[in-house]
Parts: C-alpha cells; structure tokens; sequence
C-alpha cells in the first residue's frame, strides 16, 4: 500500500527479496515526486510498525519532558526505537527506509540474532535500495543500538553503494562487548532478548501489537503458537552461554573484519554506557580502515541526543556530505573535527571540545600503584611487598589516592595489571574507578540507563587472562580469541 500524508509519499511492507527466496518487508518514508533522493537506512529486529511510546513509554516521556527539542517540528506518528523520524528526514530530500529483520515484525525466517544470515540480509538491503526508482544509488546506515551494531558487520562486507555509516551507540565485539565481559557471562541478555525482541517476533500477529503508524499488526501477519515461535527462533541468550570462547564459531561469525571497513563512518559513544556500547565505538573508531571516520562522545541517557537537535544535526552535516546529490556540498562537515567531545563535569555539566585523535596525544598517562599496607593508590610503589584479602561475595577492597590538590580530568583508557591468588579455581573481577567529594561520597554520573555509574568498570575472569601481543598496549588489555 502507498499513500501521501504528511508530506511524505509512504510504501508499507515493500517486499525486499533475498537470494535465498525469502522476502523480507520494509517501510518506505520520500519526498511525493518522481524524484531520486538518497537513502537512509536501518534493519533491525523492534519492529518497524511499533510506535516508540507502546514498547518505551518512560523512556519516550521523560524524553520529550527533559528534551522539548525532540518532538518540536514532526507530528511525531512514525517515532520508532533507535531510528530516525522521517518527519525530519524526508523534508530535506531524504528516502527512509526502514526493514524489519529475518524473523521480526512482518518479516518471516528464522530469528537468529546478528548472525551472518542477517549480515548478508543488510548487505542486499543496501543493494537493493540502491536499485530503486526513487533512489540516487547512494545509501546510509543510521540508527541506535542494534542498528548501529550491524553497520560494523555489513560495512565490512563492503556493498558497493554504501556510502556512509553512523554507528550511534553501538557495540563491535559481542563477545567482548556483550556476552561475556572479561570472559565473565553477562545477563543482559536474558532479559533484553525476550522482552524487546521475542515480544515483537514475526507470527505473534493478533496477539502482538497493532501498529499506530498503519493499523496493521506489527508482527503479522500470522498469528503462530507458542510452540511454533519458538521454533522460529534461536534463543540468544543460550547461545551467549554455551558459546564460551570468543573464539567460538558462532562469535568469529559476527566480528567484523576491521581491514574491510573502508566507507566513511561517523561513531557517536555515550561515556556512561560501559557493559555495552562504548567500548565498540572507540574501537571501531581507531581500528577501521577508514581514512574519513570522525569520533563524538556525549552523555545522558542511551537513547537521547540521537533525537535531539545536537544529535540530528551531526547527523544531518554528515550524511548531507557523503549522500546528497552534490557529493561534498557544504554542510560544514568539511571542519568538523575528527574527534568531538561533550567533557563530561559532575552535576550532569559537559563542555564541548575539539581534539584530532584517539586517545587524545596530550595525555599525561598517569601510573598508580597498589599500596596494600594502607589501601592507597600512590605515585610511588610500595616499599615492600604485601597483599589485601577480601572475601570472594564481600564488598571487595577499596584504594584511594591521597586528596587531589588540583581540578583533574580523567578522559581516554584506564587499565590495570593485577597479581592475584585465589582459594577457588577460577576467580571473577570487578574493577571500579568511583571518584570521592571531600565529604567520602561517591560523585555518580548519568549514565547510559543508571542516573548513578560511575567513571569507569572493568571485568576479567582470571582464566581469561592471556593477552594478544600484537593488540596490547600499556593503556589497553587485550584478549586473546582462545
């Protein structure tokens, strides 16, 4: 079905083929008109018919109460999770297109999360796009999350009309990033796959969602049993732990070559979202092969300044450089600095910089070291050798510095190097930088999702110690893949 309503020509459930017979469906939002235009793209598994508030009514909200940047200028009817509103997007010559994943919404196939199936699915996604009557052949990936997560995967498949990546908050490692942090199994899984995934499944169909965006059900058409859904999918957190290595097949299969990673990418990190995303985006910042790839780190919520005004903006300089139909025209990309930086200050304060590089070449990397005779952190090692105890489910040990005499500022990697013995064959550690008022209470950031993280954390299960030499520096641990 296609029909013109708020300024936009809109094609629901366009059929997208794929080479193995399977059609997957996504929504198209462009200027009415004959026209080309470029095309920003997202697939992903939440459902392109769901509307942002019917899954995410608190985050949606208290966004639009704390941010009233984020609605002004759309209706807001197409807001969805971690894409882009196409109110705000199409105006400006832009084709959206957004697929519902293998095995998602009103796509049919098996659910099988970020696997090689999905890489290559995107990879004809793009292809496909590119081919379309009212396509310039020029496509961009943007999204949040899942959609930005897979942009690392297809990019290094390198489809020949993808132009350009945002990769907002986005993981690269799921392995290292997601399942298992240090080697340590983490449950996110468990809870994020059913509740923001198997709850908009393809074949849920009457007993799923009925979409605002067009009246039809968001994980229709079928209406399938419990029993048949769950054949129709692979459960990712039983696969997070049985794969236990990263070098298991079923991870090697989702990391991305970083060699291959050629197009023009722009990766935007939240520094309050360790567990999940900002390790992938620094990484994937300093490790593409890409000569045009710009850094932007920000705060506040996961979600947030990819609606904002800041975020949109960014957004829009960069894709209106590498996409618009006059290649380069000046957005003001062409100054953008190669790294931005919203520096982070207690009470929710960030003051913008401009820098040229990751980590940042001024750094004066600083080394502390473990006192344990009186639990401090010192400039100075010790002056004789000692060792701390704690109980294995206690509270851990504490080292504070000495009071700091002068404002410091704490931005780029942190690492440590530990000798440890344990009572138990194995031994899980939890690493936390906190940082102290005057008064010994914890100042805490907004972070990702919790209003109180602190600066930084780190894990290592003790088995997985061993180091790759050739990715190894002073300031970065890390892993090996056995």
């Amino acid at each position: 079905m296609s029909e013109v309503r708020d300024g936009m020509r809109i094609d629901w459930d366009v059929p997208v083929p794929m080479d193995d017979g399977l059609v997957l469906r996504a929504d198209v939002y462009r200027p009415p008109g004959t026209g080309r235009h470029p095309v920003i793209l997202s697939y992903g598994p939440y459902g392109k018919g769901l509307h942002f508030e019917d899954l995410y009514t608190d985050q949606w909200r208290r966004m639009l109460a704390a941010h009233p940047d984020v609605p002004a200028g759309s209706t807001n009817r197409y807001q969805n999770w971690e894409v882009v509103d196409p109110e705000k997007w199409v105006p400006d010559g832009y084709a959206c297109v957004r697929v519902d994943s293998r095995g998602a919404g009103r796509s049919p196939g098996l659910l099988d999360l970020w696997s090689a199936r999905e890489a290559q699915d995107l990879f004809q996604c793009v292809e496909w796009a590119a081919a379309q009557p009212w396509s310039t052949g020029r496509v961009g990936l943007n999204g949040i999350s899942y959609y930005a997560m897979n942009q690392w995967q297809v990019a290094a498949q390198e489809p020949p009309h993808l132009a350009a990546i945002c990769v907002w908050e986005g993981a690269a490692d799921y392995y290292r990033d997601l399942a298992h942090h240090g080697g340590i199994l983490c449950t996110f899984g468990r809870a994020w796959f059913p509740s923001q995934v198997v709850r908009v499944q393809h074949g849920r169909g009457t007993r799923g969602y009925r979409s605002r965006l067009d009246g039809d059900w968001v994980s229709g058409p079928p209406t399938l049993t419990e029993e048949e859904l769950g054949a129709s999918r692979r459960d990712f957190y039983e696969d997070c732990r049985t794969n236990t290595l990263a070098s298991d097949a079923y991870w090697r299969s989702r990391m991305p070559d970083w060699s291959r990673v050629r197009v023009p990418l722009f990766s935007a990190a939240n520094w309050g979202g360790q567990g999940l995303h900002p390790r992938g985006n620094f990484e994937g910042f300093v490790r593409a092969a890409s000569t045009q790839k710009w850094l932007e780190v920000h705060g506040i919520e996961h979600w947030t300044h990819f609606y904002t005004d800041y975020g949109v903006g960014l957004q829009k300089k960069f894709f209106g450089h590498f996409l618009l139909p006059t290649k380069g025209e000046d957005t003001g990309w062409r100054s953008q600095p190669r790294v931005l930086l919203q520096v982070r200050h207690p009470g929710e304060r960030f003051v913008e910089r401009h820098e040229n590089e990751w980590p940042l070449a001024r750094t004066r990397w600083t080394r502390l070291h473990l006192c344990p005779a009186d639990q401090r952190l010192a400039a100075e090692p010790p002056a004789r050798d000692g060792s701390v105890a704690y109980e294995g489910l206690g509270d851990g040990v504490t080292f504070l510095t000495s009071p700091l005499e002068a404002e410091t500022e704490i931005t780029g990697p942190v690492a440590a190097k530990l000798w440890i013995s344990s009572e138990t064959t194995d031994a899980d550690l939890f690493l936390v930088l906190r940082v102290f008022a005057p008064d010994m209470k914890e100042v805490t950031f907004q972070g990702a999702l919790d209003p109180h993280t602190p600066v930084a954390q780190g894990w290592l299960r003790a088995s997985q110690r061993k180091l790759d030499p050739e990715l190894t520096l002073p300031w970065r641990a890390s892993s090996t893949r056995s």
